[in-house]
């Protein structure tokens, strides 16, 4: 191995010893900004519908994996959907603009001008996504992909065969989808109101998510607590 990569596998390890298991996805996303040129880190598993974010190294990268979650678009999804890295390495011009057009609008608007999204998983399964996002354009270097690489491995292990419950008995991966559980009970509350089936249900929630300039995850709260309708659609 690497000197590159001991001395990251060295830090990896220094920052997740001794943590619970809810901590570790918001821990690995915080190594992957101290080892990377990135300003923030999430990770999100994949789902039907909609990713889960799980993790976030801080509110701007929490913010993104939201983004990308209501928009149903971006390089997380992609790299979900292909299982290879996805290296949107500018997002103010050219394809990478071009490709996802309104995602690009709002990361440039937080700061935001590049981002690579690591596919989780193995043998042609992926779970998830660590995504990664850089506040100027730029690609990655080989040491800096093969360091990206390595959290994406070590997240993967950890999302795969972590105990699915804290010591104290509770279920940290079940909490922390729970607000996605949220999504789903209003997509068929959707599909009820309105005699549609749950793509449809899902995508006109992420439209009036997105007129209103709010998330996925606020919109269907507000559905669930009968505070919103999308009967006029």
């Amino acid at each position: 191995m690497a000197v590159d990569a001991v001395r990251a596998a060295d830090v990896i390890a220094e920052v997740v010893r001794d943590a619970r298991p809810r901590e570790i996805p918001a821990r690995l996303c915080a190594v992957a900004v101290k080892l990377l040129p990135v300003v923030g880190a999430s990770v999100s598993l994949r789902s039907d519908g909609m990713p889960i974010r799980l993790g976030a190294s801080s509110p701007l990268a929490a913010h993104l994996a939201e983004a990308q979650a209501t928009l149903g678009d971006g390089p997380c999804l992609y790299a979900s959907q292909i299982g290879t890295p996805v290296l949107a390495c500018d997002l103010t011009a050219g394809r990478d603009m071009h490709r996802w057009p309104v995602f690009a609008r709002q990361a440039a608007a937080v700061g935001v001008e590049a981002v690579y999204s690591m596919p989780l998983g193995d043998d042609g399964v992926t779970v998830g996504t660590l995504d990664l996002y850089r506040d100027s354009p730029g690609g990655l270097t080989e040491d800096e992909l093969r360091r990206a690489l390595l959290v994406a491995a070590v997240m993967t292990l950890a999302l795969t065969t972590l105990p699915r419950e804290d010591d104290g008995g509770e279920a940290w991966l079940g909490g922390l989808a729970t607000e996605h559980d949220e999504v789903y009970q209003a997509i068929g509350m959707v599909m009820a109101q309105l005699g549609i089936d749950a793509e449809e249900a899902l995508a006109r929630l992420r439209a009036r998510a997105f007129a209103q300039g709010r998330t996925a995850l606020d919109m269907a709260h507000g559905v669930v607590s009968h505070r919103e309708r999308l009967d006029g659609d």
